[in-house]
C-alpha cells in the first residue's frame, strides 16, 4: 500500500495503534478499578472520572493549538506521550476515589494536548489527497481494532490476572509509542499569522460557528456523545447489575460495540471514494438514535437481554464510525493548510465539549433515575442532534465536505470556506 511505504507516517501510525492499545485497556480497567472501589455507584464514579477528562479536553486543546507552531512537535508529542505512561502507572496505587479524579485529570491534559497535535501532524507528512484520505480511514481503522481487541484482550487477561495489571500494559504503550514518536521526522508547525495566543486559541472554534457545514458537524458531536455515553459509562452496570455478568463479560460486551465500528470502517474508504460526506455522517446519525431509542424501548419493557444488548452496542458501534471516519476529510477542506491545527484543536474540543454534557447525564442521572429513564433522555438528544445537522449542513456540497465546484487552490487561497 502507497500510503505504508511513507516511513515517517508508517512510525507514526504504529505510535497511535500502541498507545490506542494502551489506551483501550486503559479504559476496560477504569470501570473495574470504579466498580471495585464503589460497587454499584460505579456510574456515577466513572462518569465523574471521564467528566474530569472532558473538562481537561475541552479546556487544553485550544491552548495547544494556540501554541504548537512555537514547539518542536515531535519533543513535545514524546514528552506527553512519557506523561501519560507515568500516570498510568499511578492509577493501580489508588485507594480513594478521589485519588483517580486527579490522576485522571493529569492524564487527560496531556492527551488533550497530544491528540489534536498528533491529528494536525497527518497532512504535513502525508500531502497527497488521496493517501490522506487513506491514511484518515486507517487512523479509524485501528481506534476501530482497538474498540474491539482491547476488550477482548482485557477478557481474556482477565481469566488470569487482576484488572490492575492491565494498567501496566498501558503505561508500557504509551513509553513504547513515545520511542516510535522520537524516531519519526515530523517537521515543525506552520505559522498560522495569528500572534497573540487568545486568536489562536478561539479562531478554530471561530471557524466552526462561521461555516455551516462545521455547524453541522458540532451537531453531528451531540449525537455521538448521546449514544457512546451509553456504552463507555453505563455498560459495566448493566452488565454486572443488570445481566449478572463478570468482569470478562463487561469487556466482552463492549467488544461487541468495537465490531460494529469496525465492520463499518472497513468498508467505508470505497463508500466515502462515492458518496458525500453529509450523506454518510447523517446516515451514521439515524443509526445511532435508532440505537439509543431501542436501548431506552428495550431496557424499559425488560427485554434487553444480553443478545439484544450485544446488537444494540454493535448497531452504536457502525453509527459512530459512520460520523466519526469522515470528519477529518470534512475538516480538511473546510480551511486553509496553515490553519489544520486550529480545525483539529477545534473539533476536538467541541466534540468533548458534547461529551461533558452527556457522560454526567449518563452516570449520576442513570444511578439515581434507572436506566431506562437515562437513556430515553439521551435518545431525545441524539435526535435533537440530528435533526440540527440536517437543517445546519447545507445538501449543496462536494464529497468529503467540499462546495460543489471549489477547488483546492481556491480552499488553500482562503483562511475559511464557507458553504453558501
Amino acid at each position: 500500500m502507497r500510503l505504508f511505504a511513507l516511513r515517517d507516517y508508517r512510525r507514526l501510525f504504529g505510535a497511535q495503534v500502541i498507545a490506542l492499545f494502551g489506551t483501550g485497556l486503559t479504559t476496560v480497567a477504569l470501570g473495574l478499578l470504579a466498580y471495585d472501589l464503589a460497587g454499584p455507584d460505579a456510574g456515577a464514579v466513572l462518569s465523574t472520572a471521564l467528566t474530569v477528562k472532558m473538562v481537561m479536553y475541552v479546556i487544553i486543546a485550544p491552548l495547544a493549538a494556540a501554541y504548537v507552531d512555537r514547539l518542536p512537535r515531535r519533543t513535545f508529542l514524546f514528552l506527553l506521550d512519557v506523561v501519560r505512561g507515568a500516570v498510568v502507572l499511578a492509577l493501580p496505587l489508588v485507594t480513594e476515589v478521589w485519588q483517580v479524579y486527579v490522576l485522571i485529570g493529569l492524564l487527560q491534559a496531556a492527551s488533550a494536548a497530544f491528540t489534536p497535535t498528533f491529528q494536525a501532524v497527518i497532512p504535513d507528512i502525508v500531502t497527497d489527497e488521496s493517501a490522506y484520505t487513506r491514511a484518515l480511514s486507517a487512523s479509524q481503522v485501528a481506534s476501530t481494532m482497538e474498540s474491539l481487541l482491547s476488550p477482548v484482550l482485557a477478557a481474556v487477561a482477565l481469566t488470569f490476572l487482576s484488572f490492575d495489571r492491565l494498567f501496566l500494559g498501558t503505561s508500557a504503550g504509551f513509553l513504547l509509542s513515545a520511542a516510535l514518536v522520537l524516531s519519526t521526522r515530523i517537521p515543525d508547525a506552520r505559522p498560522s499569522g495569528r500572534t497573540r495566543a487568545w486568536d489562536k486559541a478561539t479562531a478554530g472554534i471561530g471557524t466552526f460557528l462561521g461555516t455551516p457545514r462545521l455547524r453541522g458537524v458540532m451537531a453531528l458531536n451531540l449525537v455521538v456523545a448521546a449514544a457512546g455515553s451509553i456504552v463507555v459509562v453505563n455498560t459495566v452496570n448493566h452488565v454486572r447489575d443488570v445481566l449478572g455478568g463478570t468482569q470478562s463479560d463487561v469487556a466482552w460486551m463492549l467488544a461487541a460495540s468495537g465490531t460494529g465500528t469496525l465492520l463499518a470502517a472497513l468498508v467505508l474508504p470505497r463508500v466515502l471514494d462515492r458518496v458525500a460526506a453529509r450523506t454518510v455522517m447523517t446516515a451514521g446519525a439515524g443509526v445511532l438514535v435508532a440505537g439509543t431509542t431501542a436501548a431506552a424501548a428495550l431496557t424499559a419493557t425488560g427485554l434487553l437481554t444480553r443478545t439484544a444488548t450485544a446488537v444494540v452496542w454493535s448497531a452504536i458501534g457502525v453509527g459512530m464510525a459512520l460520523v466519526i471516519t469522515p470528519t477529518g476529510k470534512v475538516l480538511r477542506a473546510s480551511v486553509a493548510r496553515n490553519a489544520i491545527p486550529e480545525a483539529f484543536a477545534a473539533q476536538f474540543s467541541l466534540s468533548h465539549l458534547a461529551w461533558l454534557i452527556t457522560y454526567p447525564l449518563a452516570g449520576w442521572l442513570g444511578t439515581t433515575a434507572g436506566f431506562a429513564v437515562t437513556w430515553s433522555v439521551l435518545a431525545v438528544l441524539a435526535g435533537a442532534g440530528a435533526a440540527g445537522a440536517l437543517l445546519l449542513w447545507p445538501r449543496h456540497e462536494g464529497r468529503g465536505g467540499t462546495p460543489a465546484g471549489l477547488t483546492a487552490p481556491d480552499r488553500d487561497r482562503s483562511t475559511l470556506v464557507k458553504a453558501a
